[in-house]
């Protein structure tokens, strides 16, 4: 096992493991925070991936494909299980709407890392060494947040000044 594949796995462990625990929590939401992840994640991934010499083949641009349509229904799936309270005390930012997946979400984060580590061992077996790029983890990993973010802003509740679904 080569030292990026077991940097990776450590990234992408340490990445879902903090991201389930905020899925199982009570957060404050925040409107523009929601997208910022995805955006910073996307924009780290894409630098990475350009400083990789790898090259692209048609089995790495199949295994993607595949990998990010199972992002992108996770992360709306996400998105549709959140569930919203508000609070009668703000926090520091005014902030008075929590929101969590609960351990649904999280459940959904675990799915989400199995397939995953599964597409990318197979993937490796069958030529499409791109998987395992950091930069690809944390694209697909914006693509999640991104789907996610997408059904959640539609149904963000009145209080916060933005329509409800």
């Amino acid at each position: 096992m080569s030292v990026q594949l077991v940097a990776n796995i450590l990234i992408g462990v340490a990445l879902v493991v903090f991201l389930g625990y905020r899925q199982a929590t009570w957060q404050y939401l925040d409107p523009t925070r929601i997208w910022r992840t995805p955006l910073v994640m996307a924009i780290v991934g894409v630098v990475i991936l350009a400083q990789t010499k790898a090259t692209v083949t048609t089995t790495d641009v199949v295994f993607l494909g595949i990998e990010a349509l199972i992002t992108v229904g996770v992360g709306l799936t996400m998105g549709r299980i959140t569930r919203f309270r508000t609070v009668a005390t703000p926090d520091s930012k005014g902030r008075t709407i929590q929101s969590r997946t609960g351990w649904l979400g999280a459940a959904l984060w675990i799915v989400l890392l199995l397939v995953r580590i599964g597409l990318d061992v197979l993937g490796g077996h069958l030529g499409a060494h791109l998987l395992t790029s950091t930069g690809t983890i944390l694209l697909v990993l914006a693509l999640n947040r991104a789907a996610r973010a997408l059904v959640i802003d539609q149904r963000i509740p009145v209080a916060t000044g933005r329509r409800a679904a």
